[in-house]
């Protein structure tokens, strides 16, 4: 007996779920949207993290890696399920409004500030509120990321201690971009920049004569936490895998990839997993 048209339809769309269901995980959401800062990615830790996640969850991970700023104005809104950010001031803001819960540590690294090898400013070893100030005096270029990351936060709260306000100045250029192509246009304009040290060391071979030149302030530490946005933002938030997400990034395995990773490239880790 011949099926109709209209039954082969129905009987090859059975076929194709049962197919797709077999590849798919048991979740009524397998897809976990992570707002993140472009240091994770830029730095390459995501790649070594989340396909292990992904493999140990069957949650599926869609990364928007922008500025601190973005990510955590994302979970305001709602439109992620977890965060991964560096900027506490501004996380505790969420936390306190209800935005976010569940907000762990998990890992630090510096920030540093950068220049020529020729170093104009003659701002080498110096504390870095003074160096802010005498890139200021000497109108030495100064590359900032302009977009309301957490490292710009950081800067622009620099900037303040100094007594400078930056804005406009003919030495002040504001990229408005992650920080790894904030670091190249740094390199290509001979300007000094602050960076975490973490997209630093990654990126360090492609941008040619640009050593460290600031670094040790107690004000630089780089503290990152990930959290998860409050379910209560909506019924299309991913609340159980966020919060696997959060367990995850605080579990031993995560946390002894975080204290290794980096080693092998560069002598030392890029982050500090926030156990030690």
């Amino acid at each position: 007996m011949r099926l109709k048209g209209a039954a082969w339809g129905v009987l090859l769309s059975l076929c194709l779920v049962g197919w797709i269901g077999s590849f798919t995980p048991g979740y009524a959401n397998p897809v976990m949207i992570l707002a993140t800062t472009t240091s994770t990615q830029d730095s390459g830790l995501l790649d070594e993290l989340i396909p292990l996640f992904e493999a140990q969850t069957g949650y599926q991970v869609k990364t928007v890696a922008v500025g601190t700023g973005q990510a955590l104005a994302l979970g305001k809104r709602g439109e992620a399920d977890a965060l991964l950010t560096h900027a506490p001031d501004a996380e505790l803001e969420l936390v306190q409004s209800g935005d976010v819960i569940n907000r762990k540590r998990v890992m630090y690294n510096d920030y540093v500030v950068i220049g020529p090898g020729s170093d104009p400013a003659g701002v080498k070893g110096m504390p870095v509120v003074d160096a802010f100030r005498q890139i200021a005096e000497r109108g030495a270029t100064f590359v900032s990321r302009g977009d309301d990351s957490g490292t710009h936060k950081m800067e622009l709260s620099l900037w303040a201690s100094a007594g400078i306000d930056p804005a406009g100045q003919s030495w002040y250029v504001e990229s408005g971009q992650g920080m790894g192509n904030t670091l190249r246009i740094g390199a290509e304009r001979e300007g000094y920049v602050l960076t975490d040290r973490g997209t630093y060391l990654a990126l360090r071979h492609l941008l040619g004569d640009m050593p460290i030149l600031v670094e040790g302030d107690e004000v630089l530490l780089n503290i990152y936490h990930v959290m998860q946005v409050n379910p209560d933002k909506g019924p299309m938030i991913n609340a159980d895998a966020a919060a696997a997400f959060v367990e995850f990034m605080v579990g031993d395995e995560a946390q002894s990839i975080i204290a290794e990773f980096g080693k092998d490239r560069f002598g030392d880790p890029l982050f500090v997993p926030y156990t030690e």
